[in-house]
């Protein structure tokens, strides 16, 4: 365990690159083999468009990564932070921050931006997507990404976790955010059976449904755990699905200025045909 977490003490911002190459390259092999969807999935401008707003993310998080050096400097010198007001087997205390990071960093904030209006509107960017496949994890406008890192920031301050706890918890939940976002069908029982303490692929795409409720459930990330306890929790018939919102203009779902814009152009509850 000590030297796991020395490797992720030690991890650097290119092996994290690799990583990301790595799982979304997984994910969209697996999609190749056994689709939930056809048609559209594969056009070069989906994906070009979901690959810039992910390239976007990649300098927001180096930057958000420089700013978070002096927290971690900070709670290493002052023992600051829940964690650190226990005794517990290492990976125990791992554990218990994953389980800390998933509920604030992603339940919390996940939910946080779809009540709030003004972070509903940057949300749009990502529930716009009609063809919802491995891509769409990282499509995210950069606001709604710079929202949603303001909430890690918090879990760390919350946690006291170390550095090592963070970067594994990153690294898990990058990929979850592509398997749960995949394109892919799964036998029938065994997603469900999965989804009773994970997010499935199924349990992720009742989220991307184009109106409530389904919208507004399911909006947990690595654990289905926080959606069952507090009530958002949904699983219906897979073919009832339809990707978008019905607030925005479908045709331009992969139209990369049209989806920069939205948030300023749509207040989330009136559609826009121009």
């Amino acid at each position: 365990m000590e030297e796991m977490i020395s490797f992720f003490d030690d991890l650097q911002s290119w092996q994290k690159l690799f990583w990301i190459v790595v799982c979304l390259s997984a994910a969209l092999g697996v999609e190749n083999i056994k689709p939930l969807f056809k048609g559209g999935f594969r056009s070069w401008k989906h994906t070009k468009t979901n690959l810039v707003f992910l390239a976007t993310l990649i300098l927001i998080n180096v930057i958000f990564g420089m700013i978070t050096v002096g927290l971690f400097q900070w709670i290493d010198e002052t023992g600051w932070g829940l964690i650190n007001t226990i005794e517990l087997p290492l990976a125990a205390e791992l554990f218990l921050t994953i389980l800390a990071f998933d509920f604030i960093a992603q339940y919390v904030a996940h939910i946080t931006v779809h009540r709030v209006k003004f972070l509903w509107r940057i949300h749009l960017v990502h529930h716009s997507d009609t063809h919802v496949d491995a891509t769409t994890g990282t499509r995210l406008h950069p606001l709604d990404f710079i929202s949603r890192e303001s909430f890690a920031v918090l879990a760390v301050f919350i946690t006291g976790a170390p550095f090592a706890f963070y970067m594994l918890y990153r690294i898990l939940t990058i990929a979850f955010t592509y398997f749960n976002h995949s394109n892919v069908s799964l036998p029938l029982k065994l997603d469900k059976a999965i989804s009773w303490v994970i997010i499935s692929p199924n349990t992720h795409k009742f989220h991307h449904h184009f109106e409530e409720p389904w919208t507004d459930r399911n909006f947990g990330n690595i654990f289905s755990i926080w959606d069952r306890i507090f009530g958002t929790f949904a699983y219906g018939d897979v073919n009832k699905i339809k990707y978008g919102l019905d607030v925005t203009d479908d045709s331009k779902s992969d139209d990369l200025a049209y989806q920069m814009m939205l948030p300023i152009r749509n207040n989330g509850r009136v559609k826009i045909n121009n």
